[in-house]
């Protein structure tokens, strides 16, 4: 897909999981494609969620890994919750299925619980599965096994990686904190921010000293249909700056 859009740069970022890294570099070796490896943690800092990309680490860190197969587990366990409340709620699925949607190697999520919710017809859309059922304060919400903020960006840091704060808008007053704590940038492009808000996140990554980041947040068109593979224009400055970033976090890499 990302050959077909040509597209210059690709970073893969799944959920708790490296697991695509490999496949995708080596699916780019030959084209003009390069492969960003990269993860993406879910983190809680209060009653948010927030979510740490990691840019250019290591896939092979044994702390990475670890910490990621805890995130992994625990998000498991907490479908595996839901999908009983739901059967209570007389909405029954299959875990079978559920665990089909989210595929081999993927950490199963809410995004693959709310996809099943629709593919029985319980839901209208994704979005209302969130909603009614599955989001924060539904009545088959679970918590689930979360790392820090803090505990996220230093993972990332010793994996060699760069963090930054995910879909960054209206978490802006996080942002101090997360400064404080290791973190290194925001993702100023993004699906669905207008010229005025990349414009207010610009001036925060000013403020701030932050690198800017961006990406399309492309999860699929059956997850997320709004986010589209190559759907935002991320200058190629933003590409140059992070390899820059990273190579003066992490010299010997």
């Amino acid at each position: 897909m990302a050959l077909g859009l040509h597209l210059r740069v690709i970073a893969i970022a799944d959920h708790d999981s490296t697991d695509g890294v490999a496949e995708a570099e080596e699916s780019a070796r030959g084209t003009p494609l390069e492969v960003v490896p990269a993860v993406e943690i879910n983190v809680d800092y209060g009653r948010l969620e927030l979510h740490i990309l990691g840019y250019y680490l290591d896939p092979t860190s044994a702390e990475l890994q670890a910490a990621l197969a805890q995130l992994r587990a625990g998000r498991q366990d907490r479908a595996r919750q839901m999908v009983e409340r739901l059967a209570h709620l007389g909405m029954p699925l299959s875990w079978e299925r559920v665990a089909a949607i989210a595929g081999e190697g993927t950490a199963i999520g809410r995004p693959h619980v709310a996809q099943a919710l629709l593919e029985r017809g319980y839901v209208g859309s994704i979005q209302e599965a969130f909603t009614s059922y599955i989001g924060h304060g539904g009545p088959a919400y679970v918590e689930r096994f979360k790392l820090s903020p803090e505990e996220a960006i230093s993972l990332v840091r010793r994996a060699r990686g760069v963090p930054v704060l995910a879909h960054p808008l209206m978490l802006m007053d996080v942002v101090p904190q997360l400064v404080r704590q290791g973190l290194v940038g925001i993702e100023v492009y993004y699906t669905g921010y207008a010229d005025e808000e990349r414009a207010l996140l610009l001036g925060v990554a000013e403020k701030y000293g932050l690198l800017v980041t961006g990406g399309s947040d492309f999860h699929g068109a059956d997850v997320l249909p709004d986010s589209q593979l190559g759907g935002v224009d991320v200058p190629w400055t933003v590409v140059k700056n992070l390899k820059t970033c990273h190579r003066r976090l992490f010299p010997s890499a």
